[in-house]
């Protein structure tokens, strides 16, 4: 394994014979080794170093790109203990074997596709981290981490669902539906039936008397906006952030300055208090905007 400092850091080395052991073998069984066997007289090999180097640095230390200079004499016993026979050749070592290798200048489509066998998914390490924070009841924490996840996998249902399940831990009810509403038919699993049938009794539990009324009496007068005022405030209370915006942002439209601004700065706060990078945030921030400029 690297010891130093620095070099435990790095996601590329140059292979010399007195570090040869220790990069090619006894790393093998922590991570990936990526041997690139070159030469400076190999055209190819400047083709495929660039994009090897290129996606060490992606994956940021998940795999070591150990670089081989075939021509130097230090390393030729290397490359011959190895069967090179022809440059560029690239060998993927795990636990002090060859498992996988490739000679010749390969597209980055097909390099990507050889590596991606032996390498963790781009999702798996902040969807580990997001999991850690869950087990700790830290939802707040585990939101962003899994918000990348999924958009890094490509939008995988069951991670989509793992947010949602947050949402519904931060009592973030209208989040959840969001996000329950876009699962399809064929990915609503038993944690789907799970959660909505949770998010009908957290609703029907956040129905007091005030929010009762106050639905009541905007339901006989639609257009009072100190109503709509006060059950966004009622909605707000109850956690229900989506409606306390939409009503909200209908005072704004009447009447920009409500309630002598009291309206608008609710609806800020409510923004703030749902955090940066929150998806509901951004979508009546954007609202907002459009409704003043």
């Amino acid at each position: 394994m690297i010891n130093n400092a620095n070099a435990q850091q790095a996601f590329i080395v140059d292979i010399t014979l007195e570090n040869a052991q220790q990069y090619l073998i006894e790393e093998s069984f922590q991570r990936p080794v990526v041997i690139d066997f070159w030469a400076d007289w190999c055209a190819p090999c400047k083709n495929l170093m660039p994009i090897l180097e290129q996606l060490a640095n992606e994956y940021a230390g998940a795999f070591l790109l150990a670089k081989v200079n075939a021509d130097d004499p230090q390393t030729q016993m290397i490359s011959a203990q190895f069967g090179v026979r022809s440059l560029p050749t690239v060998m993927i070592m795990k636990d002090g074997q060859p498992v996988d290798g490739f000679a010749g200048a390969l597209p980055e489509v097909q390099v990507r596709e050889v590596l991606a066998k032996y390498l963790p998914k781009p999702w798996e390490a902040p969807l580990a981290q997001a999991n850690a924070f869950i087990a700790e009841n830290n939802f707040t924490d585990a939101l962003p981490l899994l918000r990348k996840a999924y958009e890094v996998s490509g939008e995988l249902p069951s991670i989509n669902l793992l947010i949602a399940q947050c949402y519904l831990e931060l009592n973030r009810i209208d989040n959840a539906e969001v996000i329950l509403s876009t699962i399809k038919m064929a990915d609503q699993d038993a944690l789907y039936e799970q959660l909505q049938s949770r998010i009908e009794l957290m609703k029907q539990a956040a129905k007091t008397p005030e929010l009762v009324a106050l639905e009541a009496a905007h339901l006989q007068t639609p257009d009072d906006l100190q109503i709509r005022y006060e059950l966004a405030l009622q909605y707000h209370q109850e956690a229900q952030h989506r409606q306390a915006l939409d009503h909200l942002l209908y005072v704004l439209r009447k009447d920009r300055n409500f309630a002598e601004g009291e309206a608008r700065k609710t609806f800020n706060g409510i923004l703030t208090a749902l955090g940066k990078g929150d998806p509901l945030a951004i979508e009546f921030q954007r609202k907002l905007f459009t409704l003043l400029y």
